[in-house]
């Protein structure tokens, strides 16, 4: 993969920096799983990744340590490394990444120049503080005069930059906010081949808690090179028109998220082939929605310094911030013809308190929890991973 730079040195760099950061990113996925538990959930790894990498990139010192330790980088690195992996994102037809820093505060130029492809913008209450011209010539749009309705405009930016999969932000605004970032993902793909929509019926599913009832459930046959078994659990790919690779796996029998998903990304090496000729699919035609608070996840995963006041984001502003929120809504739908998927990722920082031929045909049956993950058009980037535990309804969304 090359991204145009010029000379063959400068592309095998920005790979090798890309390939590292993936491999940071599927880390990062597989610690995150192991918090989620067992019930309904859909999170997007890249999307909390790419917030918390632009935070990186302003952080220093010990709070430094304690999210290259998370995202495997910091400080200057950290900005690199977000830039490469949202170029990778969005080579994939069908994909759309977007982020976007709102800010109260004067913001280094620094910070803007190592992370070029954030949109910037200020928080109206900025005028309230009185601050230096600086702060608003460092932004790229702001207008003086009747402040505007910030939420609306957020949550407008959010249905944009989701093609309207996602309504608002994860979290409120309630002005104590010095500054917000926002990450989007959206992604629409059709499957390479339909599932014919004859063939859905109702047939039996076992949720977690050993209940079983009827749900739609769409049906197709296979080729062998679409299914792949990774110790106990079973893969299966379904090729896109477009870029991105979608894989749905079905876990041993009582097995969890934790331990089911990672499967999806699991390299050649560790596959077993289908013995059959072919596969007979089951699938539940499905929606999963979840919004998710973030922040008690990251204290449990390492990061302690920056969820609290002395957080050094010295590369960001002069201003003591600290991470006060983070939260995550993310949406994917799974139909006869494709996946529409959308997350958004907000932190919040503060300074304040916070009839074929005869041949053998194995049956593959998505008939009890079972995992979905959208990867990128290299199979490395996790962008979307789901867990369905309870029965699909027809037309109906998860909790969350």
């Amino acid at each position: 993969m090359t991204h145009g730079s010029g000379t063959p040195e400068a592309d095998a760099t920005a790979d090798a920096g890309a390939d590292a950061a993936a491999e940071a990113i599927r880390a990062l996925a597989a610690r995150w799983l192991s918090r989620l538990g067992d019930g309904d959930f859909v999170v997007s790894p890249v999307g909390l990744w790419l917030a918390l990498g632009v935070v990186a990139s302003g952080a220093r010192g010990r709070t430094g340590e304690e999210l290259r330790g998370l995202v495997g980088v910091e400080g200057e690195a950290a900005g690199q490394a977000v830039t490469l992996v949202g170029r990778r994102v969005a080579e994939a037809d069908g994909v759309a990444v977007a982020t976007g820093v709102w800010s109260a505060l004067p913001i280094l130029q620094a910070f803007r120049r190592g992370v070029p492809g954030v949109r910037f913008g200020v928080l109206p209450w900025a005028v309230l503080f009185a601050l230096p011209d600086e702060v608003f010539g460092a932004t790229d749009d702001m207008t003086l005069g009747e402040l505007p309705d910030l939420q609306g405009e957020l949550d407008a930016w959010v249905r944009r930059a989701t093609g309207g999969r996602i309504p608002r932000l994860p979290l409120d605004l309630d002005g104590s906010e010095d500054l917000v970032l926002l990450n989007a993902l959206a992604l629409r793909t059709s499957w390479l081949s339909a599932f014919p929509g004859h063939l859905t019926r109702d047939l039996p599913f076992t949720d977690g808690y050993g209940d079983t009832r009827p749900v739609p459930t769409m049906r197709k046959r296979i080729p062998a090179a679409w299914v792949w078994y990774v110790g106990r659990h079973t893969v299966v790919e379904l090729p896109c028109q477009d870029g991105p690779r979608v894989r749905f796996v079905l876990g041993a029998e009582g097995a969890g998220p934790a331990d089911v998903l990672p499967a999806a990304w699991a390299g050649p090496a560790a596959r077993r082939p289908l013995a059959a000729d072919s596969a007979d699919l089951t699938l539940p035609r499905f929606t999963l929605r979840t919004t998710i608070d973030a922040r008690e996840h990251l204290a449990a995963l390492g990061i302690g310094s920056a969820l609290r006041p002395g957080a050094d984001f010295s590369g960001i502003s002069a201003a003591d911030l600290y991470v006060a929120r983070v939260a995550q809504s993310a949406v994917v739908d799974v139909t006869e013809q494709g996946v529409e998927a959308a997350a958004v990722t907000q932190v919040s920082m503060t300074r304040g308190a916070p009839a074929p031929r005869h041949e053998a045909v194995e049956r593959i049956a998505f008939d009890r929890p079972f995992g979905v993950v959208v990867l990128d058009g290299s199979g490395e980037l996790p962008l979307f991973t789901g867990w369905r535990s309870s029965a699909p309804l027809d037309g109906s969304a998860s909790p969350g």
